[in-house]
């Protein structure tokens, strides 16, 4: 019983570092600065954060 658990528990925090480790990529991915879009109605400019 007690190295099954042990088993679990080690299962579970590779998880949770998994999904911690997936969050910080997605955030560190975003991009900041301005977007230019021309279009058919002129020039589109957005400021991103």
């Amino acid at each position: 019983m007690n190295r099954n658990f042990l088993y679990v528990a080690i299962a579970a925090l590779v998880v949770v570092a998994g999904v911690v480790s997936y969050q910080l990529y997605q955030e560190r991915q975003k991009t900041t600065g301005i977007e230019i879009n021309v279009g058919k109605g002129g020039i589109s400019i957005e400021k991103k954060e």
